[in-house]
């Protein structure tokens, strides 16, 4: 029993020594971000009243809405991360949902937490309006790129005071845009877009699933959905529809737009 307890005080002597002579290492603080400078991508800045009147959310404000999309970011963010994944569809069931207000105020979310930067990609060629709801007039665009008429460099914008955030708008409706979007030009596209920042999150909004068959065309080239529902205008019908229509996309969740017991319409 004397060598037993002998050996254990040796190890534990041991131990300690051991302790002394290696101690823990001490972490660094991370460091914050540092700002970004955009050289080629365009910078522009947004009319704050243009913001205002299109529900665009200043992402530091303390407002009910602002609160809503940073919860609707954290949740987003820890599925992605969970699994890896950096590409994000909006979908909604129909028009007027509130698709393209959700996917603007999510990216500004996405990209105000600092942990990632942003691109917002309008890929509704039936009816787009990202470029529209940020007061911005693009000299190319999407479409363009889609085309080869630009270089994906020449179609990206960066609006000022949101840091870590840029825009891939559409200056126009395509014809044939499913096809194109699911076709050899829309894959290259997308392969170039993630390929381009590999860390980067990547939003598109999409037209919606039940009027055209663009979503559902280039689903399969996304990483995950959310759906996005307006109380009192979104069928139920159309929305069980269009979760089925999309049952081969992983989807984060449904967000409800427009609730009756949320201020300010959200």
């Amino acid at each position: 029993m004397d060598r037993i307890r002998k050996a254990l005080d040796r190890a534990r002597a041991e131990r300690i020594h051991a302790h002394e002579l290696d101690p823990a290492p001490e972490f660094a603080a991370p460091l914050a971000p540092q700002p970004i400078a955009y050289t080629r991508t365009r910078v522009f800045t947004p009319d704050p009243d243009v913001l205002e009147r299109n529900r665009i959310i200043n992402p530091t404000s303390t407002e009910p809405a602002a609160s809503a999309f940073r919860m609707l970011r954290t949740q987003v963010l820890q599925r992605m991360d969970a699994n890896g994944w950096r590409s994000l569809a909006i979908f909604s069931p129909g028009r007027d949902d509130g698709k393209t207000t959700t996917a603007i105020n999510l990216a500004v979310s996405l990209a105000a937490g600092r942990l990632h930067t942003v691109l917002l990609v309008d890929f509704d060629f039936q009816q787009p309006m990202i470029a529209g709801r940020l007061g911005l007039a693009p000299e190319h665009g999407a479409d363009d790129a889609l085309l080869g008429a630009a270089a994906l460099e020449d179609c990206l914008y960066h609006p000022e005071a949101y840091d870590r955030l840029v825009i891939l708008p559409a200056r126009a409706s395509l014809a044939h845009s499913s096809e194109i979007l699911a076709g050899p030009r829309g894959r290259a596209l997308t392969t170039e877009i993630r390929a381009r920042y590999p860390e980067r999150i990547i939003v598109y909004d999409l037209p919606p699933v039940l009027s055209a068959d663009d979503a559902l065309s280039f689903a399969p080239l996304v990483e995950c959905g959310l759906v996005v529902a307006a109380e009192g205008r979104t069928r139920r019908n159309d929305l069980v529809r269009t979760i089925e229509l999309l049952v081969k996309t992983p989807l984060l969740g449904t967000v409800l737009n427009r609730a009756s017991d949320a201020p300010k319409g959200y």
